[in-house]
């Protein structure tokens, strides 16, 4: 195994209708996208990695943003049939959950020191916002030495700049854009 996809911050909070920071129907159209993707890596044996946000009261995020993902709520779960998908397989060795804090999914957490462990060289880049946390993750991907792909179908965000975005991790983080 030596490819894993990170599926970011794709929670009740971000993705739902009632979510209290929710992208809506943009991020809910890609679940099947990301579902079909998520299902390629589980059938190949490589690595499933949820990186999601995970926030306790008061938080300084909280001085930006409304409260969103707050540990063990509704709106920190992961989002209808990926939060099943995940559900039924959370046991597998190559499925993955990494709380996170930050905008970047390496950023104190121990996403790079496993995808070492398990010899990743490749890390495909999906969920929201795309602006924000992904774009921020591909930042912490590329300066941990791991190849970045992402495909504009398994990728959402709140506002108007995700092709922006793609194209900038494309240009300064040597993302492949599939």
């Amino acid at each position: 195994m030596n490819k894993a996809y990170l599926v970011i911050d794709m929670s009740n909070d971000f993705v739902d209708d009632n979510g209290s920071l929710s992208v809506g129907k943009k991020a809910q159209a890609i679940v099947p996208a990301v579902l079909r993707r998520i299902n390629k890596f589980y059938n190949d044996n490589d690595y499933i990695i949820f990186c999601m946000d995970n926030h306790t009261k008061g938080d300084k995020h909280f001085e930006l943003w409304p409260e969103h993902c707050i540990k063990d709520t509704w709106g920190a779960q992961l989002y209808g049939d990926i939060g099943k998908w995940y559900e039924a397989r959370k046991k597998e060795d190559n499925v993955i959950y990494i709380p996170k804090t930050e905008y970047d999914a390496f950023y104190k957490t121990d996403l790079a020191a496993v995808l070492i462990q398990n010899d990743v060289k490749d890390v495909y880049l999906s969920g929201v916002c795309t602006d924000i946390c992904v774009f921020n993750t591909a930042y912490g991907a590329y300066k941990n030495g791991f190849k970045t792909y992402i495909s504009p179908d398994e990728c959402a965000t709140f506002t108007d700049n995700q092709n922006l975005f793609i194209q900038h991790m494309n240009a300064i983080y040597k993302t492949e854009i599939i």
